[in-house]
């Protein structure tokens, strides 16, 4: 099951009203030229809301609706032409039957097609604050693809050469052109004319994906928009985030001063052009839970389903009022489904269990939410696949994933912990799941209260310090007491938990306690002396590789207390411990680098090995390192 991520004309977000809002506005007043902006972040609905406005407009006779996509025109042909080309191909296609248009419709053609050759054959550089291409202009063109006719290595063929200044020379002869002014009201006036011959009320333009064009495509279409806006019957409507369309004002235009008084020239441009705009809004908590329940419930049943279209119309009752109202509930999937309630009933529960987190994560953006849960889906169906399907169950596999997007920190330490330990389980977990409420809180530097943890499990304790931590921590299911090692398993299409966990085994967690604060690795000074050789040699290599993974030496990186204890109780690994130091970066050691090796470093071979890394520092590094290493080396 995986939840397509297109425009559509079912609206589970109730922003049919923003699509019946635009109609009402438009067609109010068909004679007036309007343009509205339908903004919103990508992924906030704008194309869906601009399917609604065109499935809403089919039927209606008077109008003419056209959908134009800057973006699929990115790269083959020039925007502003294939706009206007596309504007009026359309219309003579809508109309098909018409005859008292034919000729109105022959000279808009006429001067589309002088533009696009000109811009092919001589490269003619045309914007709307210039106008159409003057005589002469024209003229220069005709008399440059002539001269390649001539000279046919010049072009790609000389049929293509001959043919385009025919085509050219036909359409605009010198004698009868006109100043770029009156070209430009001219072309508005055959538009104009066009429509009234047609039988056309209004004609809406539907602009879509802009926000995705590169700058110049964006540009160039947007000054094709600036030649209809004054032309009666005409309502564009154009689909686009404005910050990306402000930045590619400032990219096309880099020139230009950053502020024009209280606004800044991107802004400025983008508001002349949308008259009206319109901002799809975030989802909250409710308006996610609900969008979630019917994306997951229409996935399982099919949205066609006539259970699921009552469950979709008790869905946006409930998105009316959504701070008033609740999600949706058990009663409501079985009212709508009867006898197939049963399996959307799992569906509800994970989307009341995902949703306020997904809500907040998310910023109620639908298409990043439909992200989250086709890749938990899609999960879930791997698992299925591999043939241990049994042991994921979905509303373990999301909290985690709620973790693994939105506290990607945590996530990591929870998968270190439980990767390692040999029952899979988070032990820090249960302190957090567990905690009592009852208890007196401490308070933080900052004066907020926060729960206590066990002494020395500094994971738990700071985890217990922030409430994003806890409020995930308590969503349902409780993880203290699962296996994670299957879901963690799924997860390596991102990394890896159980490459150097496996190796290790139960000296993971040994590993884990060494890399923690002094007080913590004297602890463990009893069990660091019952390993055997060669896993001292093991547990001494992962806090290398971890430490120098940091790659920070400025304080003392946790896990060299730990080391110095490991090298104190198995003297075989001094050598080491000297190879680490060598492998150090003099010009980022801080000044704690130069002592503390008495205890560990004991064998005289060694001490003079250690006397001699001390007098490379004492030569290289900043200041204060080649001082005090010059007083270590003294000492040795």
């Amino acid at each position: 099951m995986i939840l397509v991520d297109n425009e559509t004309k079912i609206d589970l977000l109730n922003n049919e009203a923003i699509a019946l809002t635009i109609i009402k506005l438009i067609r109010d007043h068909p004679d007036r030229p309007v343009t509205l902006g339908v903004h919103g972040d990508w992924g906030a609905g704008k194309s869906s809301v601009l399917e609604m406005i065109e499935a809403c407009l089919e039927d209606d006779s008077k109008v003419v609706c056209l959908k134009f996509n800057g973006w699929r025109f990115q790269g083959f042909e020039d925007a502003k032409i294939a706009l206007i080309e596309g504007i009026v191909t359309a219309l003579i296609k809508e109309r098909s039957l018409m005859t008292n248009a034919t000729q109105a419709a022959k000279s808009l053609l006429r001067r589309v097609d002088v533009l696009k050759v000109a811009k092919r054959g001589g490269g003619l550089a045309w914007n709307l604050t210039t106008g159409l291409p003057s005589p002469d202009q024209i003229g220069t063109v005709i008399d440059t693809l002539k001269n390649f006719a001539e000279n046919p290595d010049d072009v790609i063929t000389k049929e293509n050469a001959q043919e385009a200044a025919k085509n050219l020379g036909g359409l605009l002869k010198p004698a009868e052109g006109k100043r770029i002014p009156e070209e430009v009201s001219e072309f508005r006036k055959d538009f104009d004319n066009l429509l009234k011959l047609a039988g056309i009320d209004q004609l809406v333009v539907l602009v879509d994906d802009l926000d995705r064009c590169l700058p110049e495509t964006a540009i160039e279409t947007l000054e094709a928009i600036r030649l209809f806006v004054f032309t009666k019957n005409t309502a564009f409507v154009v689909g686009a985030d404005e910050a990306m369309i402000e930045y590619a004002v400032r990219k096309h235009f880099p020139d230009l001063p950053d502020t024009t008084g209280p606004r800044d020239y991107a802004r400025n441009y983008l508001e002349k052009l949308i008259q009206v705009p319109f901002r799809i809004p975030a989802l909250g908590d409710t308006e996610t839970r609900i969008y979630v329940s019917l994306l997951l419930i229409g996935a399982t049943v099919g949205e066609e389903d006539p259970g699921f279209q009552k469950l979709l119309t008790k869905g946006r009752e409930l998105l009316k009022r959504p701070w008033k109202s609740k999600p949706l509930d058990t009663s409501a999937v079985s009212a709508a489904l009867g006898d197939q309630a049963s399996q959307a009933q799992q569906m509800l529960a994970l989307s009341d269990q995902i949703g306020p987190l997904l809500a907040s994560g998310t910023k109620g953006n639908p298409r990043q939410i439909k992200r989250f849960l086709n890749a938990l889906l899609l999960r879930k169906s791997i698992a299925d696949a591999r043939g241990f399907g049994e042991d994921v169950k979905l509303p373990v596999l999301a909290k985690l994933m709620l973790a693994e997007r939105f506290l990607p920190s945590v996530f990591e330490q929870i998968a270190t912990i439980a990767s390692a330990a040999p029952n899979g389980r988070c032990r820090a977990l249960a302190v957090v799941e567990q905690r009592n409420e009852k208890q007196e809180p401490q308070k933080t530097s900052s004066g907020r209260s926060k729960k206590s943890a066990p002494a020395g499990d500094k994971v738990a304790a700071g985890w217990l310090d922030s409430d994003s931590v806890t409020s995930w921590a308590d969503l349902p299911p409780k993880l203290a007491q699962v296996d994670l090692r299957p879901y963690l398993f799924v997860a390596k299409d991102k990394k890896d938990y159980f490459g150097a966990s496996t190796a290790l085994g139960k000296l993971a967690e040994v590993v884990e306690r060494l890399m923690g604060e002094k007080l913590a690795v004297r602890s463990m000074a009893g069990q660091i002396t019952t390993l055997a050789a060669p896993e001292a040699s093991a547990v001494f290599e992962e806090l290398r590789v971890n430490i120098l993974g940091k790659d920070s030496y400025n304080t003392k990186p946790l896990g060299v207390e730990g080391m110095i204890a490991l090298v104190e109780a198995h003297p075989h690994l001094e050598g080491n411990l000297l190879d680490f130091l060598e492998s150090l970066p003099a010009a980022k050691l801080g000044v704690w680098a130069v002592g503390g090796w008495e205890g560990s470093i004991r064998a005289p071979e060694n001490k003079a090995r250690l006397k001699t890394i001390l007098d490379t520092w004492s030569e290289s590094g900043s200041t204060i390192l080649k001082q005090t290493a010059k007083l270590a080396a003294g000492k040795q």
